[in-house]
């Protein structure tokens, strides 16, 4: 059974990756290209949050610098790709190595601690929200986000990024340098991974190194189970179904960790085959759907 406090965890943990889901989205169904480099942009986000704070920064400020370092972490990966040719896999893999050295220069040691230090929360502890002030906080800054994402990708040069994902032979011929735009996608959807990093690290309370292993599989986990929920179509529901997904995805972790049977209980360990199972159950639900409607 889950409790009410294993539920408010998970729909705050929901929204803070929020932002993850929505930089895998970008990738993932936008630009069509298939980027490793979160699992490296998320915990240095966290580790240039963490630092800047620790520095005297203020805490949103930090987010917008952890921000910038993941465009330039995203630029890299897009620059190894369409510049020195190397495989749009690879080049995110190399670019994630690299990074677990950075972040570690970074920070100067494997991990850093904000005990005593200010975070974005702080703006929340005197509204006396009970349990529902982080949940909602982070929810908010996931709908603006979200709301950002959108009005963005409906411009000109939105529809131009989105266009080189789905066509890239025709909008060539239009003119658009689709290199340039898989340059800007892919740092633009790092600067949201790294962003969410850096509100990870506020609301833990600390940065390490080795948090951003496994991103990629939640971040896609998010935005297939959302798919699932809502379908597929235009980019408001795209958009949706990451951040909706991001919440189901945490409920279900949370449901997971708490199912007992008899003296079988699943634990921590246990989360990365939960995540599989979740993903191959959100992947092979549509054809289950369209096999029952062709019956």
């Amino acid at each position: 059974m889950l409790s009410w406090y294993a539920f408010n965890g998970a729909l705050e943990q929901g929204f803070v990756y929020g932002l993850t889901a929505l930089g895998v989205y970008l990738t993932f169904r936008v630009l069509d290209f298939p980027d490793l480099t979160v699992d490296g942009s998320l915990p240095l986000g966290a580790a240039v949050s963490t630092v800047a704070i620790t520095a005297g920064w203020p805490p949103a400020l930090s987010i917008l610098a952890a921000a910038a370092a993941g465009f330039c972490a995203g630029a890299v990966t897009g620059l190894l790709n369409t510049r020195l040719h190397i495989l749009h896999l690879l080049a995110s893999i190399l670019t994630m190595i690299a990074l677990y050295s950075v972040n570690i220069r970074i920070m100067g040691r494997p991990n850093l601690t904000l005990l005593g230090k200010p975070t974005v929360l702080d703006a929340i502890t005197g509204l006396n929200l009970s349990y529902f002030g982080a949940p909602l906080f982070f929810g908010i800054i996931a709908l603006v986000a979200g709301a950002a994402l959108v009005w963005f990708l409906s411009t000109a040069f939105g529809q131009a990024m989105r266009a080189a994902g789905d066509n890239p032979t025709m909008i060539t011929a239009q003119g658009v340098d689709t290199r340039t735009m898989i340059v800007l996608g892919v740092g633009l959807s790092n600067a949201l991974v790294a962003a969410g990093g850096g509100l990870v690290a506020q609301n833990q309370g600390a940065a390490d190194v080795n948090m951003g292993v496994g991103t990629i599989v939640a971040g896609l986990a998010s935005v297939i189970i959302g798919e699932t929920v809502l379908g597929k179509g235009g980019v408001l529901r795209g958009v949706a179904a990451a951040l909706v997904g991001s919440v189901l995805y945490r409920l279900a972790i949370a449901l997971a960790l708490s199912f007992k049977l008899g003296s079988f209980a699943l634990t921590p360990s246990d989360l990365k085959l939960v995540t599989a199972l979740l993903v191959v159950a959100a992947l092979v639900a549509p054809q289950l759907k369209t096999r029952m409607r062709r019956r």
